[in-house]
């Protein structure tokens, strides 16, 4: 997955066209355990880089997921509300929590490429 990036909190950017699919990375979800219930954006919802977007819970913590680019909440994956375990087996893939449009395009040069973030994932294990 070479065309995603990511945030040192852990999110994942992947792009469609000039809308973000947000979520979280394996590794986040790995360090969290099973997931049981996520609270997601609202629709419409204008989100700046950094700001808490959704939150997380596992049978070992609750964890706020941050906005890893700006912009405006235009999806939300809804399965997610009726299944949060999908996060468990598909964190970087079908199991996405929102999806933005992007106000500012530049952000995404602020994240970093898949080997910059296992590195930095190793390094925060």
């Amino acid at each position: 997955m070479s065309d995603m990036k990511f945030s040192k909190d852990h999110e994942y950017v992947r792009m469609e066209g000039d809308v973000a699919v947000v979520g979280i990375t394996n590794f986040a979800q790995k360090q969290l355990g099973d997931i049981v219930f996520v609270e997601l954006p609202e629709t419409g919802r204008t989100l700046a880089k950094g700001d808490e977007a959704a939150v997380v819970d596992s049978v070992k913590a609750a964890a706020e997921v941050y906005a890893p680019i700006g912009g405006e909440v235009v999806e939300v994956n809804g399965e997610l509300n009726k299944n949060p375990a999908l996060v468990n087996e598909d964190a970087e893939g079908g199991a996405w929590f929102f999806k933005l449009k992007v106000a500012n395009m530049d952000e995404l040069a602020e994240l970093m490429d898949a080997g910059a973030y296992t590195a930095f994932a190793e390094g925060t294990a």
